[in-house]
């Protein structure tokens, strides 16, 4: 039988060999001198920063840690258990200072930074930013990271900032994870950004209607590193700004819409009067006065030989010549009767 020292011998062999196969957890809440934390980290260990002091400072911009107190302190009774608190540090980002038990500055600490957190979405098959916007059903998309949390990645241990994108349905339900157009799946969960900005693969084929019905999505990006969402929640910060996709054949921009049938009411009135301006022209003609009638005259003309061009009238000798012929027409009536 196997004596119980070699028993013993194997066992811490194994043991062993476990701690050289498994890799270390990532020490992402361990702080050292000088790094950078970010408003809203809960459960930070920053013994290794502190030297042993349990209070920080902080200068308002312009002055100088070397020849003025503090304009802010906070205490730090437990080094191995630091929440980085809102209340604290909104407004006093910069560098922090060690404080010794005199007040005196005794070194940096830490840097306190606060976060930035911006989603955006991009159609793969033309190469367009479609943020807010329609994207054809059928088109590939990736998605565009912007933060500033990617110094999480330079903590001991730790290569990269995990940041979940969240993808919410038309009816509601959230995605963890997205299909691309060659059928793999990709987790969305805690993506293990290293740059900014950062962009992840085409993960997403909007035309897989049986998975990704047309209609308008929800999408935003989060961090929850040390608690930071569940403690700052702000948005543009640990949580980006949501953003919206729609999603389906036609463009709404330029799609038909059936207007929707309202009732109607009917309302009988009087055709408004017509006023029309008809301009007049008399035309005044000119009717000649008849003149009044007057008692017919009965004129007796007698004829008397005009004179021959060689006679020479004398002034009174027509009225003789009339009288004559008066007299000679007398005497011719009386011979007759």
């Amino acid at each position: 039988m196997m004596s119980r020292a070699i028993k013993s011998g194997i066992a811490v062999l194994v043991i062993v060999s476990l701690f050289l196969v498994v890799p270390v957890a990532a020490a992402i809440n361990t702080i050292t001198t000088g790094a950078t934390v970010f408003i809203g980290e809960d459960g930070l260990d920053v013994t290794g920063a502190m030297g042993g002091d349990t209070r920080i400072g902080w200068w308002a911009s312009g002055a100088s840690p070397a020849t003025s107190s503090p304009d802010y302190t906070v205490a730090v009774p437990n080094p191995a258990n630091f929440y980085v608190s809102p209340t604290d540090f909104v407004s006093r980002t910069g560098a922090w200072y060690r404080l010794d038990s005199l007040g005196n500055v005794n070194g940096a600490a830490f840097t306190v930074t606060d976060p930035l957190l911006v989603l955006k979405v991009e159609d793969t098959t033309v190469g367009v930013d479609v943020t807010d916007k329609w994207v054809p059903t059928g088109d590939s998309l990736r998605f565009r990271i912007e933060t500033n949390l990617i110094s999480i990645s330079q903590r001991p241990g730790v290569s990269s900032t995990p940041i979940t994108i969240k993808v919410e349905s038309p009816s509601g339900a959230t995605y963890t994870s997205l299909v691309n157009s060659a059928g793999i799946s990709t987790l969305t969960v805690d993506i293990p950004v290293t740059s900014t900005p950062y962009y992840t693969g085409s993960i997403w084929d909007t035309g897989r209607v049986a998975v990704y019905p047309t209609g308008t999505y929800t999408l935003w990006a989060e961090c929850n590193v040390n608690f930071m969402n569940d403690r700052y929640g702000e948005t543009g910060k640990t949580i980006s700004r949501q953003v919206s996709l729609i999603n389906q054949d036609l463009n709404p921009l330029y799609q038909t819409r059936t207007p929707t049938a309202t009732p109607t009411t009917t309302v009988t009135t009087s055709p408004p009067t017509q006023t029309t301006t008809v301009t007049q022209t008399t035309q005044v003609t000119a009717t000649p006065t008849t003149p009044a009638p007057t008692e017919p005259t009965t004129m007796i003309t007698t004829q008397v030989p005009p004179p021959t061009p060689s006679q020479t009238q004398t002034p009174g000798f027509e009225g003789i010549m009339a009288g004559a012929a008066i007299i000679a027409g007398l005497v011719l009536y009386l011979r007759k009767e």
